[in-house]
């Protein structure tokens, strides 16, 4: 009884692993996007307010980009939890930190309820918010390809992905739900009912991650007691190409992917004229396609070279960036939706293999803390390119054409980094040897 009992168990196990992962890292996305969202569209407003509509939104981004400032920082503290105390520990600590966080923001008082204090509390949250991301998808991938049955590394690797496009539609569709409100009552109140649901969305994830176990390969690094004292300085000291490789692989994951969907939503409704349910249209329907993309890419990056994959979801997206904001610049609105659709996908095919390639080129010792780096670097700097994008349109006498080029650009540097780590890769397992 005892034998089939364990065997029944182990059977429930990959099922865990993949339904806590993605249901871990949905609610992180959900608390995560919906704060972009809110910038685009509330806060700018009750909390910044200026003559100038892209002052004010220049003002929101920035508070949009403080947690992604604080995510390095998240990625060391949490990265060494995660390569010292284990990786299923450390993701219940990142849940709890952005589920209270996101769910105070809904209840901090406008500017005019009490002035400068207002952005001050959305600045910490804010902060609080990237501090528990930094740490988050990181070590989801590792636990998923840690935990992975042979032959489906690339497919459970991708499945962290979900919670993006998850995240992003639960997170738009909220507010798409909310802009049916009258106006007055949308700005009094109803703003803050996407951000009171992490409270029990909270509880719900945090139930489902607590029923898995930890990671096998983690449990053997502790078991040989192999366990780094310091582990974000390992990497800094002996792998440090390694960590601006990941870095440069995920920009257009993070970067490009904040460009075409927080930055479309403020640029369409504020600088194009379109209506604001056209464009959480736009993203909402990019995202549930973005759900496909990610699983059909994950499914065959076991028998594709991921690195190939990484490599042409780059190049599409380069080839796209100038048409894409152009279709969006029109003010037609089904070409706005399409636009928005056609340039989130390619970034989809790079962000769907990003989770087996980025904890391939880290030894297990030091791997949740490598790929927290490298990831968060590169979410650092997509942090600001809604802001740097917004200030293109200030000084381009708001022109499509440098946000178009500002897309090549962050396409060309994942470009580079995917054909880097195509060659770093290979040499990783056998460090894991010598490890």
């Amino acid at each position: 009884m005892v034998d089939v009992a364990q065997t029944e168990n182990a059977k429930k196990k990959p099922q865990m692993v993949r339904t806590a992962v993605v249901v871990g890292t949905a609610l992180e996305h959900y608390d995560f996007f919906i704060y972009g969202t809110a910038a685009a569209l509330v806060f700018n407003q009750q909390y910044f307010a200026s003559e100038d509509p892209l002052v004010s939104s220049l003002a929101a981004f920035a508070t949009f980009a403080v947690g992604f400032i604080a995510r390095p920082l998240g990625a060391v503290f949490f990265g060494h939890l995660g390569d010292t105390i284990g990786r299923r520990n450390t993701l219940i600590i990142t849940l709890v930190v952005i589920g209270i966080s996101t769910g105070l923001i809904g209840i901090v008082p406008t500017f005019a309820a009490i002035g400068i204090w207002a952005p001050i509390a959305l600045v910490v949250l804010r902060f609080l918010q990237g501090l528990s991301f930094g740490g988050e998808w990181a070590g989801a991938v590792t636990l998923a390809t840690e935990h992975a049955p042979p032959g489906k590394k690339g497919l459970y690797a991708s499945l962290p992905q979900l919670g993006s496009p998850i995240g992003n539609i639960t997170s738009s569709g909220a507010f798409l739900l909310l802009a049916f409100m009258p106006a007055e009552t949308f700005d009094a109140w109803g703003w803050r009912i996407p951000f009171l649901l992490a409270f029990p969305l909270l509880g719900v994830a945090l139930w489902v991650r607590t029923l898995v176990d930890e990671s096998p390969e983690f449990k053997k690094v502790a078991a040989k007691d192999q366990v780094k004292k310091v582990p974000a300085l390992e990497v800094l000291k002996h792998s440090p190409g390694r960590m601006m490789t990941a870095a440069a692989l995920a920009l257009v994951t993070i970067g490009g992917f904040f460009l075409v969907t927080t930055f479309a939503i403020s640029y369409g409704t504020n600088t194009v004229g379109l209506p604001s349910n056209v464009m959480l249209t736009a993203t909402m329907s990019a995202a549930i396609l973005q759900i496909v993309t990610v699983l059909v890419t994950g499914y065959f990056s076991d028998s594709v070279n991921p690195v190939k994959l990484a490599v042409w979801g780059c190049i599409i997206s380069l080839v796209v960036s100038f048409p894409g904001f152009y279709m969006l610049s029109t003010g037609i609105e089904w070409l706005a939706v399409f636009a928005v659709i056609l340039m989130v996908q390619p970034m989809a095919v790079t962000y769907a293999v990003t989770g087996v390639i980025l904890p391939r080129l880290f030894t297990a010792d030091i791997r949740y803390s490598g790929v927290a780096l490298g990831f968060n670097i590169a979410g650092m700097i997509g942090g600001f390119v809604p802001m740097i994008a917004t200030s293109l349109l200030i000084a381009f006498d708001s022109s499509w054409l440098p946000i178009g080029g500002f897309l090549f650009l962050i396409s060309a540097i994942s470009l580079a980094g995917a054909l880097i780590s195509g060659v770093l890769v290979k040499t990783t397992k056998k460090l894991d040897e010598i490890v």
